[in-house]
């Protein structure tokens, strides 16, 4: 008999629920999140010759455990959390919000949804997804603390700043302040300490980027023969889209990155809108490799970018159009890569 094992992670605990195909319900249990906890889950699950783990957000809270279960040789499916969500609302007996119910609901969508990703061993996409988000998390704090010590600058001196702010420019103009009363005193001593968070945070994305021009070189991707695309936005493409053969096609892939418009008609009217859905992070990549390729004029993106605005296309529609052309290229490109 195949059994579907159902878990809802959460940080201390996780509840295991296994279902027949038939839905019904075999047996629960809930361990805490700890060492022995896979070998709980195993020790459980034995009885169930022909097994298959279901568990929600595989990729976020669910990582490790779906990790050390697969290292276990085990067969572990990703289940998105807003598809277990709409299956325990809709089904009957089951709408009430608890981690059994939860773990009971991610069992039943694996168990009759298609084509659900199957988790695999961390890999070298791993590694430049992970570095891909600590070099977007070093770029915001980096831009936050220029901010504030932009609107320090401009509280010392008329004018601030004019161009943009770095380490240098800042020093030399801290140089200059004279602080007069207590509160000038403080602002400057505060703008000295946002300076030296300015220079550390510069130190590390320079680390960032070399850490991550190594791991790209090591992946061996052909993303950065595309013009637009160097190692910061290939690690980020390739680490958010994951193993590229699960998209069926470059529909598919467009509709996750979000370069995809979204349909939104009704009875004989046929609109489609800007899709607000999909990978963030993935739309950001194809938005900045989009606006590199407008800004030089010799290139194919310019010249594409050129012809939809002289078709009667808006900036922003053809920027739109652009990110999608892009999109088919990078899933090309993927694919080849997946294939060597």
């Amino acid at each position: 008999m195949k059994v579907m094992i159902g878990v809802d992670p959460h940080k201390g605990s996780h509840t295991a629920v296994a279902i027949s195909e038939g839905e019904v319900e075999l047996a629960k249990l809930k361990v805490r999140a700890t060492r022995r906890q896979v070998d709980q889950l195993l020790d459980w699950a034995a009885p169930f010759d022909t097994r298959t783990w279901a568990i929600e957000s595989a990729g976020g809270l669910g990582y490790l455990l779906s990790q050390q279960l697969v290292g276990a040789g085990e067969e572990v499916l990703d289940v998105p959390a807003t598809l277990a969500a709409r299956v325990r609302v809709l089904g009957t007996g089951r709408s009430n919000k608890n981690d059994p119910n939860d773990a009971l609901s991610v069992a039943v969508a694996a168990l009759r949804a298609p084509r659900l990703a199957s988790v695999e061993r961390a890999d070298h996409v791993g590694v430049l997804r992970l570095l891909a988000k600590r070099n977007i998390d070093l770029g915001r704090s980096r831009n936050r603390t220029a901010c504030r010590l932009h609107a320090l600058l401009a509280e010392l001196v008329a004018g601030g700043i004019a161009k943009e702010i770095n380490a240098p420019s800042a020093q030399r103009l801290l140089e200059t302040v004279k602080p007069a009363g207590p509160v000038e005193r403080a602002r400057h001593a505060l703008a000295l300490e946002h300076l030296e968070d300015l220079r550390r945070l510069d130190e590390q994305m320079k680390a960032s980027k070399q850490r991550i021009i190594a791991a790209v070189d090591a992946a061996g991707t052909s993303l950065v023969q595309l013009f637009g695309i160097g190692p910061v936005i290939a690690s980020m493409l390739i680490g958010y889209s994951g193993d590229v053969r699960r998209f069926a096609s470059r529909n598919h892939y467009a509709a996750y990155n979000g370069s995809a418009p979204v349909e939104v008609s009704s009875g004989g009217r046929v609109v489609h809108r800007l899709s607000r859905r999909g990978n963030r992070q993935l739309n950001h990549a194809l938005h900045m490799a989009a606006i590199s390729q407008i800004r030089h004029a010799h290139s194919d993106g310019r010249a594409f970018f050129d012809r939809k605005v002289a078709e009667g296309k808006t900036k922003k529609e053809a920027l739109r159009a652009l990110k999608r052309r892009i999109s088919d290229a990078v899933y090309r490109h993927l694919l080849l890569d997946a294939a060597g």
